[in-house]
This record gives C-alpha cells, structure tokens and sequence, in this order.
C-alpha cells in the first residue's frame, strides 16, 4: 500500500461531502471566550458530537455503504465496533436499506449496544480482550456473502471523516495548528487531507491515550506497530494497530502525534461540560487535553480542534466528572 498514486486524496473528500449533503448534519463550530483566553489563541471547536448517532463516524460509514453496487446492498454489510463505528454502520444501512450486521464487545457501552440494535442492526457478541473482532466479523461475511466494513482501515470510510475538517476550514478559513482524536486514524488521515488542500500551512496533530501511544511509536520506527489492547477510558481508542492505509497518509502528512493522561481527558470533559454545556466520551477529548497541555506553542494562533464524538453512558459520564 505504499504506492501514493493508489492512496485516497482531496479530491475523495470532495466527493464523500457531495454524497454525504442532505443525510449529514453540517455540525457547528463553537468558540469558548474562556478556552480563547486560556490558550492565547483562537481555538475553533468543530462539534462532532452533534452529528447524527453522536460521533464523526456517521460520515465514512454512510460514505462507504452509498458505495456498494445495488447487488452488494442486497447481500448486507457485517462491521465490528466499540461502538461509534457500529451505530454509524447501522444508521447508514437503516437509510440506505441495507441489512447490517454488527459484532460488539460483550462490554460495549449499553447506550452504545441500545443505540446500534435500535437502528435495526444485528449484534454480534465477543470478548475483547480474548477475541478477534476482525476474524469474527470476516468469517461472518465470508459465511454469508455480506460486504465487510472496516472502522478506519478503508478508502471510502477515510475519505468521509475528512468532510469533518473539510467543513471546519471551509467555516473558518486557514489555520494554524489543527488537533484531531487519533485511534486507528480514520479520521487524522482524513482530516490530513482536507487540511493540507485548504490550509498548506496548517501543522497537523494526531492525538492518543498515553496508555496506547501505537501511532506514535509507529511513527519512530517507520512501521506499524501492534501494541495491547490499552486499558483508558478513551474506548474510542483502544486500537491495538494503526491502519495500513492511515498510516501511510498519517506518515506523510501529520506533523506529529501527542499523547494524553487520563486525568487530562477528565478535565477536558469537564470544561466542555462546565463552560460549554456539552456532553463529549473521554475519546472526543482527545483533542482539547493536547492542545490546553501545547498551549505555550500555539500563542496568537488560529487552532482548529475536532471533537469526535459524545456517545458516553450518562452514568459513567458522571462519574468521571465527580472524580476530579
């Protein structure tokens, strides 16, 4: 896959955002006088937590399913997910009438499971921490002749998580410094792309948990790295390997990956919650924690940071706001 001619481009974005108009939310963009004042700079909040089923994801699933050939739709799609990626897959299949298949861990967030089952999906169990969602969900479309959609690792899913940034710079113009939520990097490699079309300038970070710094390791050695599955409270980045094709993108255009404590994503839900009235999941934090903990470099700054998501349980969304 390291043939750059074979890679999703700008252009892919373009079209994903033509097929996504009308079944996508345009999310807004906000501004926190409070952030602007805490950062020296002017930070612009892109708020993927409003998309429709609550995260970015929405985008590449529903870009990729309006792909598939009408005998493909027929046959059904099979996905595995945490969560987001499942709900996105199954909301997508609901409007697109096509027959989904979901495999979820046995641990998966109940409001997620609730969410993915009520847009009609079939859900598939599994243990995360013993299993292999990947064989499982291929085994089940090799079985039953259905269309596999992978979470990150896909041109037509990428290409739609970069109408998200793409949306933003067309909102705000250039930027400075742009900071998205890193897990297997669907949407850094896509958002790479619109960034470096619309705004060259722009220095591109990926953000991940501490706890599960695969990107960044990767990137020091020149290969994807497969680590164990992280134990954070960013379940949206428990990915154990970066994708092939995010990678090579990543590699090429991100300028760096920063890491994020726990603790750090704490405080950052609690200022969207306190200061900015929004439910955002520990992995859609990612963002706003890297860019508070650089702010001494982005002093006079235009800074774009992508929320990805805000599918958390309520219950658990308090009780990590009561532990700081």
């Amino acid at each position: 896959m390291h043939d750059a001619s074979a890679l999703p481009t700008f252009e892919d974005v373009l079209a994903a955002a033509a097929r996504l108009q009308g079944h996508a939310h345009r999310t807004p963009v906000l501004q926190s006088r409070t952030l602007n004042a805490q950062l020296s700079a002017q930070a612009f909040i892109k708020c993927e937590n409003f998309q429709r089923m609550g995260a970015f994801k929405f985008r590449g699933g529903f870009n990729a399913l309006s792909r598939l050939t009408p005998a493909e739709r027929r046959a059904g799609v099979v996905a595995y997910s945490s969560g987001n990626h499942a709900q996105a897959v199954a909301l997508s299949a609901q409007i697109l009438d096509i027959p989904a298949t979901i495999v979820m861990p046995h641990d998966a967030s109940p409001a997620k499971l609730a969410a993915t089952r009520g847009y009609g999906a079939t859900v598939v169990g599994y243990d995360r921490y013993t299993d292999d969602a990947l064989a499982i969900a291929q085994g089940l479309a090799t079985e039953h002749g259905m269309r596999f959609i992978p979470p990150f690792d896909h041109p037509d899913v990428l290409s739609g998580q970069g109408t998200a940034a793409l949306e933003l710079l067309q909102e705000v113009g250039e930027l400075d410094a742009l900071f998205v939520c890193l897990g297997g990097g669907g949407l850094l490699s896509g958002s790479a792309l619109s960034a470096k079309a619309l705004s060259p300038a722009c220095k591109i970070f990926g953000v991940e948990p501490e706890a599960g710094n695969d990107v960044q390791q990767s990137l020091q050695q020149g290969q994807r790295v497969r680590i164990a599955t992280p134990v954070t409270i960013a379940d949206g980045a428990q990915t154990p390997m970066v994708g092939e094709i995010t990678f090579e993108i990543i590699r090429r255009l991100v300028d760096a990956v920063h890491t994020v404590t726990d603790a750090q994503l704490v405080q950052a839900m609690r200022f969207y919650a306190e200061r900015m009235k929004m439910v955002v999941e520990p992995t859609g934090c990612l963002s706003l924690a890297a860019a508070i903990q650089a702010s001494e470099q982005l002093q006079g700054q235009r800074v774009g940071i992508i929320v990805s998501g805000g599918n958390v349980d309520l219950g658990r969304f308090a009780q990590l706001l009561s532990q700081g």
